[in-house]
Order: structure tokens, then sequence, then C-alpha cells
């Protein structure tokens, strides 16, 4: 690959190489890039805006994370907070922080990743900033959404008897990542052994190239369903209950036969002498839907695909609990991926 040092192109000659092929896909885009602020029209519109910070050695190791990849999953992550607010994503900005081990080419990358998301998912890049760093590669984006006045979905909305629901399957995202570590290692300590990856190619891509369940959230309105709470798995299962729980001031029960869990993913977290609940309520980064709905909806929900039914709230006092196959119930516990311990 072709190394062109970024100084040779200065702050605004990258810029505009690395964003010139961004056409705008929304209307209420009015200015994007090319002025000192992006210029937004949502009309009569709620806005919704999250952001995600990643850092290298933090959340990702380009040892084994593709720069493309990188791009790709870096927007996903904040278009999956949009979707877990019932709302629809429109536009980002990026920011990237870079050492001088980076050239031009790597930034592209980057960028093809960003690019194809935005393709697939309808979104528009409206700006960000480049900035040199001294500690590796930095990826900040911020998303802009619109939700709808009353379809808006919190957390603390969710009422003793609802039903919990997941989209997808859980666990690969967190046994693919054990799987390049595994690799990483073996890699490392003997020189020369390549990575053995056949077979593992569904938990690889949940892990390094994830995608948010806009699907999921067409299907919900399809059937005319509001969630009364909603998150998106992140942290893992168990953490993102605690959120919904404590916000809302109820109680859970799930059940362990009901959570979906991908095949690959049991067979890895075997293979690794790995219990694969554990990787489901505290492995994290599925980015599929974790929402709570009116037991009413009942008959609606089962005739939508990939959502899975696995308990009902609560009332507070009964507290947090995974029952068993035998019928056992096992406190939960917030123990997901936190970057700051």
């Amino acid at each position: 690959m072709k190394h062109t040092e970024i100084s040779t192109l200065g702050e605004f000659g990258l810029i505009k190489r690395l964003t010139e092929n961004f056409p705008i896909k929304n209307n209420s885009t009015e200015k994007g890039i090319g002025d000192d602020a992006a210029v937004l029209d949502y009309s009569n519109k709620k806005t919704l805006i999250t952001s995600d910070l990643l850092l290298e050695g933090i959340h990702f190791d380009l040892t084994y994370v593709p720069l493309r990849h990188l791009g790709y999953k870096a927007v996903i992550v904040n278009l999956s907070d949009i979707y877990a607010m019932n709302g629809q994503p429109k536009q980002i900005i990026v920011s990237i922080g870079v050492s001088k081990r980076f050239s031009v080419e790597n930034l592209e990358e980057i960028y093809s990743g960003i690019r194809l998301a935005c393709n697939i998912y309808g979104i528009d890049l409206i700006g960000g900033d480049t900035s040199a760093s001294l500690t590796g590669l930095t990826i900040s984006i911020t998303c802009i959404g619109e939700g709808q006045y009353g379809q808006i979905v919190y957390r603390n909305g969710a009422k003793e008897n609802d039903l919990i629901c997941v989209s997808g399957e859980l666990g690969s995202a967190y046994m693919g990542l054990q799987l390049l570590e595994r690799e990483k290692i073996v890699f490392e300590t003997s020189g020369a052994i390549q990575p053995d990856f056949q077979g593992k190619d569904y938990i690889l891509q949940r892990q390094l190239k994830p995608e948010a369940r806009a699907d999921i959230i067409d299907n919900l309105k399809k059937h005319n369903i509001l969630p009364t709470a909603m998150m998106d798995i992140s942290d893992g299962l168990s953490s993102e209950l605690f959120h919904i729980c404590t916000q809302s001031n109820v109680g859970c029960r799930i059940f362990e036969d009901k959570i979906p869990i991908g095949e690959q993913a049991a067979i890895m977290a075997e293979e690794m002498n790995f219990n694969i609940i554990t990787a489901v309520l505290n492995g994290g980064e599925d980015y599929e839907l974790l929402f709570t709905t009116s037991l009413s909806d009942y008959e609606k929900l089962i005739q939508i695909d990939d959502i899975g039914i696995i308990g009902h709230i609560t009332s507070p006092e009964k507290g947090l609990a995974l029952v068993g196959r035998q019928g056992e119930e096992i406190k939960l516990k917030a123990q997901g991926w936190n970057s700051l311990q």
C-alpha cells in the first residue's frame, strides 16, 4: 500500500480527500461539510444525539482489527444507540486523533468503512475534526437522529408484567473476541503459526463488523408495537437489564432456556471451556436490542422474525434473577465490560 505522509496534505487538504465521496442523502441536512458548522432542519420532530469514543488499546486492537472494519463498527455503535431510542439516525460527525505511524492511505481505509456504513444505513457525514495524537488512534463519532413525538422510547418505562424481549442471538461477539485474543497470543508466542479461523466466520463478523438492528425497529412499527423501555446490548445482557430495571424501578425474571444463543458461539465456548451464559450476560458488543412491551402485544410479537421473549418484568421487591434450566434462581449482577476498571 502506498504511504503518503499526512503532513503533505495539511488539515484542509486531508479533510477534503477523506470526505469528498459522501453525498447528502437526507432532507434534514441543509448544509454538510464545507462551512464552520453543519445546518440541520428537523421541522417538528425531536432531535436525538449520541456519541461514542473509541481508543486504540482500550476499545480495539489493530493487531487483528482491519481499519475498514474499525471505521464501519465505529459508525454502527452510534446508530445502534439511536435505534434503541426508537429513532432514525440521519447524520454523523467524525473526529479522529492520529499518530505519525498512520498514513493518508490508512485513514482512507477507515473512511471507506465509514462510507460503507453511511451508504447502507442512509446516513450523512456532515463534519468532524482531525488532530495529531501521541497515543495512537482515537475515533470519536457523534450521531444525530430524529424521533417522532410520542414515539421515543426511554429506559424508564418498563412496568410490572411487561414481556422482556431481545432481537437476534447473544454471545457471538464476545466469543469472537475471545477467539481473536487466543489466536493473537499463539501468533505472538510462536512467531510463525497463522491464526486458525476455519468455521468461525460468523462469530468473527459479529465482533469485527456488527450491524445495527434498523430492521427490528421497522418491524415493530409495522406491527404497531411501541416498546415500554429499550436499550441496545453493548455491555452485556445483565448490565442492560440493570439499567432498565433500576430506571424503571422494577425487578425481572429471565429464563436461561429462552435466551437465544448462536451455535458457533456455543461451540466456541465449549472449546475454550467457557460458560456461554456468562458470555451472554457479561460479554457485550452484540448490539442487539433489549426491550420490554405490554403483555397485550404478545400475539403481534410472535409474528416477527428474530425476536425472542426471554422473561418478564416483576415488582421491584423481587429483584433481578436468571431462572436456570432446573428452576433455580440466580441473582443477576451488573458486571458487563467497563473500560474504566
